[in-house]
């Protein structure tokens, strides 16, 4: 045997002693059918075939879609021996591969590409590369989200936070990307940001008690009670979700990052209008609506309404109100003060008694002064006849 044969076996020696089980190595493509392709390794005598299913994640429908003839693929030598001399798969070599690069991007900080696939209990799957990853329903959103399905078929950027390549456990981060994006349009949004200013809003998310306004980046939340200056039961009456509004900036604290907004405090207050077409001193015509410990409340017109003191709604001392009223009683009052600026309106009833009597007794003299002069009048004609 010449030194070139006998270097050339030695090599070829090394080269299969070089394989071994679990590792990852580089093969040669030689034949493919729609069931399966063969490669070569350098080192084992025969070709090795490798079905469909161990050439991609998910299963093609043939194994052409996935190699050709001649291509340099890397394979995962699952076991050594038997017919063909191994049991080889990309599916895993590519997987191993996945969980190397993976380690790399969670050690940078860096992000991926995640392709969400379905709704599992307390969270969702996303595939990563190849791999299969959890996103905890928690990381999902800064908020909490009631129906996760609406994500699937997405793709969305998130965080590597947990790994274990030996439990194959991949565990990603929406939520951590999405708060470090907040901090970041926070920190800009109260350098600007004022008590009194009005902005340009979009309604976020509607809960029970007000709406979430997003102003530039950051979330403001406006109670039910300055949604509308009138009575709103609940926030969808009166909003939907992605419409535009402008809002007003009642306050904000930058240390906690709350901003309270108004929506109500951007028009004008309809009290103001109703309350232009009533003069102090006027009688009007109201129904007891409301009877309390300090007087009787009197609905001027609907949504619309003042106090009547309880010293204003009799003549004699009284204790309670419904000994002057009842509620459903229609009276008439006299408006004594329309405070704008509080928006208050003081009625009284006994005024509107006192006030008839003063005209009756106004009255009275007048005709008293016309009969005396009428009487006048005549005495001194008769005289002038005499």
């Amino acid at each position: 045997m010449s030194e070139d044969m006998k270097s050339l076996l030695e090599a070829e020696e090394e080269a299969i002693q070089e394989i071994k089980e679990h590792d990852v190595v580089k093969a040669t493509v030689v034949a493919v059918e729609d069931g399966q392709a063969y490669v070569n390794i350098a080192g084992l005598k025969s070709d090795i075939p490798i079905t469909k299913r161990e050439l991609a994640t998910p299963e093609p429908e043939s194994a052409k879609d996935v190699v050709k003839v001649n291509d340099e693929i890397e394979v995962f030598v699952v076991a050594l021996g038997g017919e063909n001399g191994a049991t080889v798969s990309k599916v895993r070599a590519d997987r191993m591969v996945a969980w190397k690069d993976i380690e790399a991007i969670k050690e940078s900080g860096a992000t991926v590409q995640a392709q969400v696939t379905q709704v599992v209990k307390g969270g969702l799957v996303a595939v990563v590369n190849g791999l299969r990853g959890f996103i905890p329903a928690s990381q999902m959103e800064l908020h909490f989200v009631k129906d996760l399905s609406v994500y699937v078929g997405q793709t969305v950027e998130a965080l590597p936070i947990e790994l274990d390549v030996r439990k194959q456990r991949l565990v990603l981060s929406r939520r951590t990307l999405l708060e470090t994006e907040r901090e970041k349009k926070q920190a800009e949004v109260f350098e600007t940001l004022e008590a009194g200013q009005t902005l340009r809003g979009t309604v976020k998310r509607l809960v029970e008690y007000g709406a979430f306004i997003d102003i530039g980046g950051v979330d403001g939340l406006a109670h039910i009670s300055d949604l509308s200056w009138e009575r709103v039961k609940q926030p969808s009456d009166v909003l939907s979700v992605g419409q535009e509004v402008d809002v007003f900036v009642k306050n904000f604290d930058p240390e906690t990052k709350r901003i309270s907004l108004s929506i109500k405090d951007t028009m004008r207050d309809p009290w103001l209008d109703k309350a232009e077409k009533y003069q102090e001193g006027s009688h009007i015509k109201g129904k007891i609506i409301k009877l309390t410990d300090f007087g009787a409340f009197m609905e001027i017109e609907p949504g619309f309404d003042g106090l009547i003191p309880m010293g204003e709604l009799a003549e004699k001392r009284i204790a309670k109100a419904e000994e002057a009223v009842q509620v459903g009683d229609i009276v008439t009052v006299k408006i004594l003060h329309i405070d704008m600026k509080r928006k208050r309106i003081s009625l009284s009833i006994t005024k509107v008694q006192k006030d008839a009597e003063v005209a009756e007794y106004n009255s009275y003299t007048a005709d008293q002064a016309e009969t005396k002069a009428t009487i006048g009048d005549e005495v001194g004609d008769d005289l002038k006849n005499l």
